[in-house]
């Protein structure tokens, strides 16, 4: 089974790393969606990212729970042209796209799984302090 997630993973830390490999569990192939730069800044216009686009594939590629990584716009539209059987959604991504990506896959018989959050850790924690 195919299992796909999304997300932006900038400032990467132990938290992406859990969801990972619980997605990964989930199935025997993970495929991870990374949100393009300009589309993070489209969404949020005072977002600073620290990585470009190819730094964070090439940091989500490396790890061993990951199959395949692509990258994407907008999770609404681009989840349609992705080969998958499990959606896997972190705890965080309850905006309107998501909403749209989840109804999309369930109309489709896409298997949709919530993933928890890692406890006392997220990237805007991290912001905070740098």
């Amino acid at each position: 089974m195919k299992v796909l997630t999304f997300g932006v993973f900038d400032y990467f830390h132990y938290g992406h790393l859990k969801l990972l490999e619980r997605a990964k569990e989930l199935g025997d192939y993970l495929v991870v969606a990374v949100q393009r730069t300009e589309e993070i800044k489209k969404n949020k216009p005072q977002a600073e990212v620290m990585y470009p686009l190819e730094q964070r594939m090439e940091i989500i590629a490396a790890l061993r729970a990951v199959d395949e990584v692509v990258a994407y716009s907008q999770v609404a539209e681009d989840i349609q042209t992705i080969d998958f059987d499990i959606l896997a959604i972190g705890g965080d991504q309850n905006h309107a796209g998501f909403q749209s990506a989840i109804e999309w896959a369930e109309a489709h018989g896409k298997k949709v799984v919530w993933l928890s959050r890692t406890p006392n850790i997220c990237s805007t924690q991290i912001k905070n302090t740098l």
